[in-house]
């Protein structure tokens, strides 16, 4: 593969060899991008060459537990265990249930759930006849509900019942007829589709005597005329092209309101690929892909793991080339993870730093009481959400075996830097890789104009991932997507970042999060990766904190490791001065049992910058030094 080359040079016919001065790089242009729909490159790479391989395995799920054709399961009896031929008649049944109730293409279809059965099979069957599935962050807000027709929902994840809290706000939900609905708050809103998920859930819906509900199962095996459906789902196939939308991934919403980045089969195709190719993924892999995390923070809910790494780095990666899919559970579980890991002899992991630390968490109680635990066979995967401490990193290699672990950058958008497993330790914690194939990137100062490599300022992509905007936004997607004088259209992603002469991209902030102390830019995770090194420090934040002489100095949030409780606030500050310049240790120091999180698992900043402002004025944090 032909390493980065000077962006500007696209005329150049030899291999680029010499060391970046510049901060703009272009992948190579090999292998060259698939011009398919998904379900064009379902049929014709995945199915017809690993039709017999193990696709998907629900460890939570019974067999036909919500419903569907009678498959052979694998031979499997304890738990749902398709591969690829029978995944493709679930996906089949579903296409033809949902053609029957009505949707059509470039309706957009709302899924509201964990890691189950039905939100794989709904990823291709909405593809299948083009309608848009749209992935809503169970701590929802009401402008994620307002374009969907058709939603998908479980009713309840932990203490959140869903169903429950939507007929609350919409009460005239209650007594529509099923295809009937009319709410002036959600005016395309037609269809609620429930997957019960618990035992439980059943006589809780049949409590709250809401008309309107259609059972999933009712759409997963729909009984009407199976020849007129089919032909209407080959007919809607024939009207599919590469570049329409597929799919809406909400941005985390650290700031305002999230917003709807429209993605096409042709992003997600190519995209998965490039993902899957770098951990050099083969039939033979099984990823365990880990669900999201439910925790509150000042009693809201929110998704700990964004739907871009449930969908496409994880599913669609690995299902591109034949690997399977293991969900152990439909919510975070440590404990059912490693035994997934361990019974399922998994291959690959995927998950965020706090996945991790829970998974890890997990695997010492369990080696401390003398259990044994086999983790030879895991070797790689995906930490995305937020950089990976260096200490994390060594644990999950001598714990856990995962030796070829990657790193990759773009969460709500496709993936345009990753690691590969032959980078160095150091490249994989401390920068998020290269530049993929296929993708233009630089990085820019306050004017626009490319900055030397080494020196911070915004990142920029182009090519084939960047999405077609925001969903019916186009003020909000003028302002981050343009044109230079080439015509290329740039994504302006509001991410600092420094390039390396060899081309390895380095994350150092939001621009927004950036403290500017006497004048002097510091990079806040430059400084939580210093305070993360200490054994005492579990999670930490930096954030800016006003101040009257140097205009803003560091403040620091921080959630002790657990045996650590005594960690003082000079011992916090201690961490950061001791490797890093003066400038970058807290004035300000405060401990906390969690951080507030977006859904993709990033810190809500904004949220810290507030308290600190409001604490700092009491004197409340203060560190000596």
């Amino acid at each position: 593969m032909r390493g980065p080359v000077p962006i500007f040079s696209r005329l150049a016919k030899r291999r680029w060899t010499r060391n970046l001065t510049m901060s703009a790089v272009e992948g190579s242009l090999h292998p060259p991008l698939r011009h398919k729909t998904l379900p064009e490159f379902f049929t014709s790479e995945i199915l017809q060459k690993h039709a017999t391989k193990p696709a998907l395995i629900c460890r939570n799920e019974l067999p036909r537990s919500l419903g569907g054709p009678r498959l052979a399961n694998l031979g499997v009896e304890s738990h749902l265990a398709w591969d690829f031929s029978d995944f493709e008649t679930c996906i089949s049944a579903a296409a033809r249930g949902l053609l029957a109730m009505g949707v059509q293409k470039g309706d957009r279809v709302g899924v509201l759930m964990g890691n189950n059965s039905a939100y794989a099979t709904l990823q291709w069957a909405c593809a299948s006849i083009g309608a848009i599935l749209v992935t809503i962050n169970p701590a929802y807000r009401v402008n994620e509900l307002v374009c969907v027709k058709h939603l998908f929902v479980v009713p309840r994840i932990r203490s959140s019942a869903y169903i429950q809290l939507l007929t609350d706000l919409y009460p005239s939900i209650r007594s529509a007829r099923p295809g009937e609905i009319q709410e002036e708050a959600l005016p395309d809103l037609r269809n609620i589709v429930v997957i019960d998920n618990e035992e439980a859930c059943r006589a809780e819906l049949d409590a709250l005597g809401v008309k309107s509900l259609i059972d999933w199962r009712e759409v997963f095996v729909w009984r009407q005329d199976r020849v007129s459906l089919n032909q209407q789902r080959q007919t809607a196939a024939d009207s599919l092209h590469k570049d329409d939308v597929i799919n809406l991934q909400f941005t985390s919403g650290t700031t305002g309101s999230p917003k709807a980045v429209s993605l096409t089969h042709h992003n997600l195709v190519n995209n998965a690929l490039s993902v899957g190719r770098c951990m050099h993924l083969t039939d033979k892999d099984l990823v365990c892909n880990v669900p999201p995390l439910f925790h509150c923070f000042d009693k809201v809910e929110l998704n700990f793991l964004t739907s871009y790494l449930r969908l496409v780095l994880g599913n669609l990666a690995a299902w591109s080339y034949g690997a399977g899919i293991v969900y152990p559970s439909e919510i975070f579980d440590p404990h059912a993870i490693v035994d997934a890991i361990i019974e399922e002899k998994c291959t690959a992991l995927h998950g965020v730093p706090t996945h991790f630390l829970g998974v890890l968490a997990e695997i010492d109680d369990r080696r401390s009481r003398g259990e044994e635990l086999d983790t030879r066979h895991l070797r790689t995967g995906i930490a995305a959400g937020s950089p990976i401490p260096t200490a994390l990193m060594q644990e999950l290699i001598t714990k856990l075996n995962l030796v070829g672990l990657t790193n990759a950058y773009g969460m709500s958008d496709p993936v345009s830097f990753q690691t590969t497993p032959e980078d160095p330790v150091v490249k994989r914690v401390e920068t998020v890789g290269k530049v993929q194939p296929h993708v233009r990137a630089k990085i820019v100062n306050t004017d626009g104009q490319v900055v030397p490599v080494g020196t911070p300022g915004q990142i920029c992509v182009a090519g084939y991932l960047v999405q077609k905007g925001y969903w019916e936004d186009e003020a909000q997607t003028a302002q981050v997507m343009q044109r230079d004088t080439d015509g290329t259209l740039w994504m302006h992603t509001g991410d600092e970042g420094i390039m390396d002469e060899e081309g390895y991209l380095k994350i150092v902030g939001r621009i927004k999060d950036i403290i500017i102390r006497g004048g002097e830019n510091l990079f806040p995770v430059q400084i939580e990766n210093a305070l993360t090194t200490h054994p005492g420090i579990h999670e930490a934040a930096a954030v800016a904190v006003p101040d009257t002489r140097y205009g803003e100095v560091v403040g620091a949030w921080v959630v002790r490791a657990p045996g650590h409780d005594n960690i003082s606030k000079g011992e916090v500050r201690k961490a950061v001065s001791d490797v890093m310049n003066p400038q970058n240790a807290p004035a300000w120091v405060w401990f906390a049992d969690e951080l507030p999180k977006t859904a993709s698992g990033k810190v809500l900043k904004h949220i810290l910058r507030d308290r600190s402002k409001k604490l700092s004025k009491g004197n409340d944090g203060r560190v000596a030094g």
